[in-house]
């Protein structure tokens, strides 16, 4: 038995090394693919889209846009040109959701600072509030690294049509509220098309992680 054995040593281990290929193969076969959807109005909770924009099926992508950063530089959609990005709608004086999500945007520009094609984007919802100088004063209240992550403000309703229309992400109760927005926990990853790959619930951790899986997806695959 010995003597076959030794006779057929090789046959066994190619066999064994050809099943195992085998077995490979059909395993990645089989393996569902990771794929990132790309979002567009018809895809969102009506509440959350302008009525201009919600018929929209498919090449949604961020609008054009300029605001001013917490250095007082004009910050624009120029500058996030070829970028993945998170971005957020807060305020400063936001006493609930809001220190949660800065903290947890404050963990991801962590993760993400070896990463230089990974931005982030935070939108003031009370820009009369939050002048270039409170948002200077929280961003290094919070530790913002400057070349990471832009804290902007601007004119009311621009921030408004954007929340709307192009990131999809930020509620109004009536038309008499229509420039008083009620911000989302929603953080909001656009890839390097401007076009939305996904929402995330930007108080949840479990949430936070997904959020940092799809930004290397996207590093990888985009």
């Amino acid at each position: 038995m010995r003597e076959i054995f030794r006779a057929y040593r090789k046959f066994f281990v190619i066999i064994g090394l050809m099943s195992l290929l085998i077995i490979i193969l059909f395993y990645n076969a089989l393996k569902p693919q990771k794929t990132l959807k790309i979002y567009s109005p018809s895809d969102v909770n009506p509440e959350l889209v302008d009525s201009l924009v919600e018929h929209i099926k498919i090449n949604h992508k961020i609008a054009d846009w300029s605001f001013t950063n917490q250095n007082e530089k004009i910050v624009t959609h120029q500058d996030y040109e070829g970028k993945i990005y998170v971005a957020d709608f807060f305020f400063t004086t936001c006493p609930t959701i809001c220190p949660i999500m800065t903290d947890n945007m404050v963990w991801l520009q962590e993760k993400i600072k070896e990463y230089p094609e990974v931005m982030l984007l935070s939108h003031t919802v009370t820009p009369d509030i939050d002048t270039p100088e409170v948002l200077k004063k929280y961003a290094l209240e919070k530790g913002v690294d400057d070349s990471k992550w832009n804290l902007v403000t601007g004119d009311k309703k621009d921030i408004y049509y954007i929340a709307r229309q192009s990131y999809l992400a930020v509620k109004t109760g009536s038309l008499k509220e229509l420039y008083d927005m009620v911000h989302t926990e929603n953080f909001i990853l656009v890839d390097k098309e401007r076009r939305i790959r996904g929402f995330y619930d930007g108080t949840k951790m479990e949430d936070m992680e997904r959020l940092l899986e799809d930004i290397k997806f996207l590093i990888i695959n985009d």
